[in-house]
């Protein structure tokens, strides 16, 4: 089989597209050769899954024309159409406003999505009884939400490089919205559970883009506050979810088929309103486009955008996205432990989601709406989380300059200490004799860091590999999502065999087992990372 190879620039650049004004020299480079037998210079990022880019320097300014030789002759000349100082056009020249409306509006989204995956486990008590299925029928729907945001993205994200974010954005929306409908309309659980999967599909978007956007716009000076915005509403929104959707399946009249059908009108007003708040914030399609209507418009076919030049192709791009993002995930040590870390906490993530309704009706024999207001003390936990992830700021920038990417762990291994010890409140509480305040306070604690670790994992990750940030990013996506999915799955048939008091405590046990993750890292970082053939790219001064 013929090895592809693909144009492209010998001085590191984007390859989303963000425009350099680095004078351009061509080389034949093979995207699928080792790192060790090509150099740093040309060894580049391809994929776009997790969206969590390294910050760079940002390129500003309008479209602007550069004449460079296409031939060692200089016979003939390319034109590349860039961006100059202060063209609105550019999305980082965009206004505060326009900014923070876009932000908001790809936040919601990530919130309708967030809340969607878990708002669904409250409806199980009249769905199990109208469509006569069993409770595992009922979880695989949940599980199968997770498994599409674990394999979806791995590939779809690519698709932002060749057409843009704008329609992949309006493309979900609308999927989301068909597959709620189907969901609100079954007549069967199997219609449910395939409603679910393609409905996870098409909201993977929300958690795989969102934070490429956020980068699109934001100088990373400027990115923390909205980083910020969609990491909350993304960890809350389950949270979200689950409040509303208590009270909704408890009253008679609306139950399981209306909490899909509050989602539809969410969804729908997402898609309504984006087209008008929404612009395209790829730099390298909005120069493409540029390109392309200038050599409509002149005939001269010199007119280039960079990417042009730099772009591998969709299936080439799509290939480096899934095979790189699976060979970091089992080659690379420090991808590999915050991969089963946080892969361990987002499995307990969806067992709570879909056992604290059963585990407060049978210990404390609360009603369905009772058991939604519970999820508020996830939400608390995401702001708590928040709060404490200021302070982390203030100490990166304090330590960086001599601790480097290990200055992101800080608030790490505090989580790493708050994780366990909320899952021991959680497990020694369920008991009928102990308050229920105590079971919610177990899923404070628990939340608050999960949200921590949340955050940790992208910002660690992304400045331990810079150019392959979206790589690791997306292979530690992929284990995170794959335990999520699977979970749920055994959870409850655990918790009937072991009590929640022994289930429980037995994932307390295993976390507390992976306490030492983020201290090792702190301590023996730098050592591994220069050991890495990807991390050891990476120059941190």
């Amino acid at each position: 089989m013929r090895t592809p190879h693909v144009e492209r620039e010998a001085t590191p650049v984007d390859v989303a597209g963000s425009g350099s004004n680095a004078k351009r020299s061509v080389g034949t480079i093979d995207v699928r050769l080792s790192l060790s037998r090509r150099s740093p210079e040309t060894t580049l990022d391809d994929t776009d899954a997790g969206e969590h880019k390294h910050p760079h320097d940002e390129e500003k300014g309008n479209a602007k024309l550069q004449q460079e030789p296409t031939s060692e002759e200089g016979s003939e000349e390319t034109i590349y159409v860039e961006f100059e100082q202060g063209d609105p056009r550019n999305p980082a020249n965009f206004s505060y406003t326009r900014k923070w409306a876009m932000t908001i509006a790809v936040s919601f989204f990530s919130l309708i999505a967030a809340s969607s995956s878990g708002a669904y486990a409250l409806g199980f008590p009249s769905m199990t009884r109208e469509l006569n299925a069993s409770q595992f029928e009922a979880t695989l729907g949940l599980s199968m939400w997770a498994l599409a945001l674990a394999l979806v993205p791995l590939w779809s994200t690519s698709f932002s490089e060749e057409f843009g974010r704008q329609p992949i954005y309006i493309i979900s929306g609308a999927g989301s919205v068909l597959m709620h409908l189907m969901v609100a309309l079954a007549q069967n659980v199997q219609t449910v559970i395939i409603g679910r999967f393609f409905g996870g599909a098409f909201g993977s978007t929300a958690a795989a883009m969102v934070g490429g956007t956020i980068a699109d716009i934001w100088a990373p000076s400027d990115r923390g506050l909205p980083m910020s915005v969609f990491a909350i509403m993304i960890m809350a929104g389950p949270g979200i979810g689950c409040v509303a959707a208590g009270s909704i399946e408890q009253n008679p009249h609306l139950e399981w088929r209306w909490i899909q059908w509050i989602h539809v009108i969410f969804y729908g007003t997402f898609l309504l309103t984006f087209p008008f708040i929404m612009r395209e914030t790829r730099p390298g399609v909005l120069l493409k486009r540029k390109a392309e209507r200038l050599r409509k418009k002149t005939g001269n076919t010199h007119y280039r955008a960079r990417v042009e030049d730099q772009y591998p192709g969709l299936s080439t791009l799509i290939y480096v996205s899934c095979t790189r993002a699976l060979y970091l995930l089992f080659t690379e040590p420090v991808v590999a432990s915050f991969s089963l870390w946080a892969g361990f906490a987002w499995g307990i993530l969806f067992v709570l989601v879909e056992s604290i309704g059963p585990a407060f009706r049978s210990i404390h024999h609360f009603s369905t709406g009772e058991v939604g207001t519970v999820f508020a003390s996830m939400i608390a936990g995401c702001i708590v989380g928040e709060v404490i992830q200021i302070y982390q700021e203030r100490l990166y920038a304090r330590y960086y300059p001599t601790k480097g990417p290990e200055a992101r762990l800080f608030s790490a291994c505090l989580a790493a200490i708050l994780f366990p010890t909320g899952m021991f409140i959680y497990a020694w509480c369920t008991f009928p004799n102990v308050p229920w305040i105590g079971m919610a306070m177990g899923i404070f604690v628990i939340m608050t860091s999960l949200f921590i670790l949340y955050v940790a994992v992208f910002t660690y990750l992304a400045d331990c590999y810079g150019i392959f940030a979206s790589s690791a990013l997306a292979g530690q996506s992929l284990s995170r999502n794959l335990m999520g999915a699977i979970f749920p799955l055994f959870s409850q048939q655990m918790f009937d065999r072991l009590t929640y008091h022994w289930g429980n405590t037995l994932f307390a046990c295993i976390a507390t087992l992976m306490i030492p993750i983020p201290f090792v890292l702190y301590w023996k970082g730098p050592a591994i990372r220069a050991r890495s053939k990807f991390a050891s790219q990476v120059i941190h001064k």
